[in-house]
């Protein structure tokens, strides 16, 4: 595995990553209500934002991307089968790490509420604590060490 920094050209293959990994079918749509497209992120990583992707045997498995600005650990996805093994775990202390270094104090990023949701466990093991349930959303934070 190799985890490398996100390049303009990347974002492509990342929004394919992304829409592998949604939870339900509409995700092409959903972002596109968001305005999550291949030009405002790659706006934001101009600007704000930075990340991560890991390769293994040349492709793309998994991504991650942070906000400096408000040191929000905004997206991260891995494929599903190249889960466990530590690929997740490896983007997560790279943003972190960039995140903290920053100057961020306490980073924060927005999930599922459901306790039973794979990745509220995943940041749970990785530190990460509830702040609070808002809107539909699982609001989690993690203080710098």
């Amino acid at each position: 595995m190799t985890i490398r920094e996100i390049k303009p050209e990347d974002i492509p293959s990342l929004f394919d990553i992304r829409i592998k990994t949604w939870h339900n079918s509409n995700g092409a749509e959903e972002m596109l209500q968001m305005g999550i497209t291949h030009e405002s992120v790659i706006n934001m990583m101009e600007k704000t934002h930075r990340g991560w992707l890991a390769e293994v045997d040349g492709g793309i498995v998994g991504f991650t991307i942070g906000n400096q600005a408000t040191g929000e650990m905004w997206v991260i996805a891995v494929l599903n089968e190249f889960e466990n093994r530590g690929i997740g775990r490896s983007l997560m202390q790279k943003i972190e790490k960039w995140l903290f270094d920053k100057g961020a104090d306490k980073l924060w990023l927005v999930t599922d509420p459901n306790e039973e949701f794979r990745a509220v466990g995943f940041y749970h093991r990785l530190g990460w604590q509830d702040w609070k349930i808002e809107q539909g959303s699982r609001y989690m934070i993690k203080l710098k060490d």
